[in-house]
Parts: structure tokens; C-alpha cells; sequence
């Protein structure tokens, strides 16, 4: 399988070369050549197997030239290993929510489903056995402490990890701040997530600095990242044995319900995907609006969706636009010198064959979490809340699934405003609150990012 560019379709690269690389070559992502789409009888069989057994038949698909089924299958086996739930994830029902937890991981959220699978891949792949690699990524508060559980004390690793500062909260950062071995380098950056995330894709497209730091990614716009997410659509849809299935997904980047897209694309019949959003609501507007016209951040309870530029959106845009590449390639520069761009009507209407969008305020999240606990004695996080709340503005999409994204102790501030009760640390999160943070702020700026990383490797 060979892998091409939202941007540039005749491009070629190996799943290990975009495993490495996160970016593509001009700012694109990458796509692959080819997507499985499974037959009843194929989806009759998966249907069938264990978490693992399923992650291995999956993900195969893509990194067939690479890695061999046996190997993917230990591969996944290990990284699962220290999970929580013997199954990786757990369905539960709250009332009429099919809740999907996802937060079983050392780090309490569903990044650490990908993330741990991508560490190991790391080692299995040899991509830094005879050089450092430096991993670069920005985070929106869980993505980084995520990486870092995978990454710490890799031989011949680096991990930077940038985060806005002041705009994530406490536990998310304490986790990230204290966990790392003597690889890691969290830095904090005086802006928004955005910022972060802006800063990382120019130094990507920064041709001499990528190829001198030996540099790598693990943002959600690495295809590796998707294809590991992708497992539990699959899963969880099987699990219900239900015809008529909907997900709702609390997302800010276009990621997490990305993988659900190619989820569908692959032939799982799910009927609807919905987003759930905070006040920043690109993706809410641009589905039912056709226009991507990102704003200042606006600072909420759900702090990893503050978001402006959702990078993975990009991927859809490639399909909606019946994969014409130059065509994302002029949208895309439209978003660089005029600040957006307008979707046509028919495109709109394609996007709306798969996808449903609604924005829920930091009231609503609040009112969910204090009702959840109220009838069901069960406390949700104020990511998945939104989740909860999406899914209730639809009554006639049949059963549906919302995405629960993180587990409500990273966020004991808003749950405690929202139910009056302090939340004790799981047991599975080896985390001293008392240890000494450590982590470095610095401004605004691709130089500082720059002389900062030159300044720790050399």
C-alpha cells in the first residue's frame, strides 16, 4: 500500500515514511491509496473476536508491507497490556446512553489507545535505531501526557511536547509534567492550542530543520493515530447488535470522529456521525454552513476542544470534493491568505449524508454532568457531557453511541462545580500530586520553539 497527499495525489510514500513523518510534503496529510471495504461475511467474522484480534485485522490493512499480522498482533497485545479493562475499552448504559469508555489507559483519556500502539511501533519499526529521533507535537491537554506515558525513556527518542499555557487543566498538566523520564520536554507556550499546533506543522514544513533534528509527530494528523481509532467503531458497534447506529463524538480536531468516517468507508453501516462541540464551533459551522472561517479562541470547561483549526477536517474535504487534490490545495491557501473558505451547496449536502453537528455551552455541559449523577449516580467528564448532549438534540437516529473521551478526574474542577463532590485519583493513574511539575515557558514564536529544541539536542 502506498500512501499520497491530500494536496498532491502522485506522491508515494511507504506507511513507515508517513509514520514518521505525521506531514505531508506541501502541508497536506496523508491518505492511503486504498481503503478495505469489508462484505457482510467479513464483518459476520470480526464481529466475532476479542479487542486485540480485532485491532490486528484493522489495522493490517495499512501497514501490510511493513509489519507482519504476527508481529502487529504482539504488538498490540502489549501495548494493551496495562489497560484497565481486559477488553480496552467498556460499553456502558446510563439510562438511554450507550456510553463508550475510552479512558481506561495510563493517562485516563482515548488517546492513550493510539498512542500506546504507536510507541511500540517506534521500537518495532527501527525508525530510531541508528539516529535520535525528535518527536514534536502539540497538545490540547491530553495528547501530550498520552505520548509521554508511550515515549519516556525510548532509546534514542526525544519528546517535545508543546501545550497552551494556563489553557489546560491542572491534572491534565500535572500528569504531563511529571511522568517523563529524562527524554521529555514539556513546554509551555504562550497561546493557544492553535498556536502550538501552528507552530509544530511549520516546523514540518520547514524542510532543513525537519531533516536536521531527525524530526517526527504524533498528532492527530498522523494516519497512524487515525487507523488505531478507527478498532473501536467497529467494536462497539458489534458489541450493541443493534441495525441502526449512530456516534456521538466530542471532538475538536476533526480526529477522533475521522476514523469513524473511514470506519463507515470501510463498511461498518453506521447511520450518522455527530459532532459535538464546545463554543468553538468551526466544525458545528462549517457542516451546516459551508463555511470554515476560524476565530480567536474562546477559553471553556471542555479545554480540549478549544480548538479553531480542526487539521483533519482537511481529510474529509479531500473525499467531499471527489478527490480532487488541487482543489484542497486552493481551499487550503484560501484558509492561509484569507483567513477561510466557502464550501458549495452540493458539498454541504454530502458532508450532511454522514455527519450532524451541534454545539453545547458550558451551561449545558454542566446541567448534563449534575443530571447524569443525579438519576444514575454516575459522573462523566465535561468532554464526553458534550457527547451526551449532542446525542439528546436527535430523537429519531435510532440507537446512539456517544464517545466517552476522558475520565471526569481530569477535569475535578468543573465536576465538582458541576455536583459538589471531590473526585479521588483512579488507581490505575500512577500519579504523585505533590511531585515537583516540570515544564519551560516561552513565547509565542517558531524561532523560540526552534533555538529551544536546538538548545536540548545539542
Amino acid at each position: 500500500m502506498n500512501y499520497f497527499s491530500t494536496r498532491d495525489k502522485s506522491l508515494k510514500f511507504s506507511f513507515k515514511d508517513i509514520f514518521l513523518r505525521g506531514l505531508a510534503p506541501g502541508g497536506g496529510l496523508f491518505l492511503p491509496n486504498e481503503i478495505k471495504k469489508y462484505n457482510q461475511e467479513e464483518l459476520n467474522y470480526l464481529s466475532k473476536l476479542s479487542y486485540n484480534d480485532l485491532a490486528t485485522e484493522i489495522i493490517f490493512n495499512f501497514c501490510s508491507d511493513e509489519i507482519k499480522k504476527k508481529e502487529l498482533n504482539s504488538l498490540i497485545q502489549k501495548s494493551y497490556s496495562s489497560f484497565k479493562e481486559k477488553e480496552v475499552v467498556n460499553i456502558k448504559k446510563i439510562g438511554n446512553i450507550n456510553l463508550l469508555e475510552l479512558y481506561h489507559g495510563p493517562t485516563l483519556a482515548f488517546k492513550d489507545i493510539a498512542m500506546q500502539l504507536i510507541g511500540n511501533m517506534y521500537d518495532h519499526l527501527e525508525v530510531a535505531k541508528d539516529k535520535t529521533v525528535n518527536i514534536v507535537v502539540a497538545t490540547s491537554g491530553d495528547t501530550g501526557s498520552a505520548a509521554i506515558a508511550a515515549l519516556s525513556n525510548k532509546k534514542n527518542i526525544n519528546l517535545f511536547v508543546l501545550h497552551p499555557h494556563n489553557k489546560i487543566s491542572s491534572i491534565q498538566r500535572k500528569i504531563m509534567t511529571t511522568i517523563g523520564g529524562a527524554n521529555i520536554y514539556n513546554i509551555a507556550i504562550e497561546g493557544s492550542f492553535d498556536d502550538c499546533q501552528k507552530i509544530v506543522k511549520e516546523l514540518f514544513n520547514e524542510n532543513s530543520f525537519r531533516s536536521k533534528i531527525n524530526m517526527s509527530g504524533v498528532n492527530s494528523i498522523n494516519w497512524a493515530r487515525i487507523v488505531c481509532q478507527i478498532v473501536y467503531y467497529f467494536y462497539s458497534f458489534f458489541k450493541l447488535k443493534k441495525n441502526n447506529i449512530s456516534f456521538s463524538v466530542p471532538t475538536g480536531n476533526f480526529g477522533d470522529i475521522y476514523a469513524g468516517y473511514v470506519a463507515k468507508k470501510m463498511g461498518l453501516p453506521i447511520n450518522k456521525l455527530i459532532v459535538a462541540t464546545n463554543k468553538n464551533d468551526i466544525l458545528q459551522r462549517v457542516i451546516n454552513t459551508g463555511e470554515y472561517k476560524p476565530g480567536i479562541v474562546k477559553a471553556t470547561i471542555t479545554p480540549s476542544m478549544d480548538i479553531q483549526v480542526a487539521s483533519n477536517f482537511e481529510r474529509l474535504l479531500y473525499y467531499i470534493l471527489d478527490e480532487n487534490d488541487s482543489k484542497v490545495g486552493s481551499l487550503m491557501s484560501d484558509l492561509s491568505s484569507k483567513n477561510l473558505f466557502n464550501l458549495e451547496r452540493r458539498e454541504i449536502d454530502k458532508i450532511k449524508k454522514d455527519f450532524e453537528a451541534v454545539k453545547v455551552t458550558d451551561e449545558e455541559t454542566v446541567s448534563i454532568i449534575d443530571e447524569i449523577y443525579k438519576e444514575h449516580k454516575f459522573i462523566i467528564d465535561p468532554h464526553t457531557a458534550t457527547g451526551v448532549g449532542a446525542a439528546k438534540s436527535f430523537k429519531n437516529l435510532g440507537d446512539i453511541i456517544v464517545l466517552g473521551t476522558a475520565h471526569p478526574f481530569k477535569f475535578s474542577d468543573t465536576i465538582k462545580k458541576a455536583i459538589g463532590k471531590n473526585l479521588d485519583s483512579p488507581e490505575h493513574l500512577k500519579l504523585n500530586m505533590d511531585k515537583k511539575e516540570t515544564f519551560d515557558i516561552i513565547g509565542n514564536s517558531n524561532s523560540e520553539v526552534k533555538n529551544y529544541i536546538l538548545g536540548k539536542i545539542q
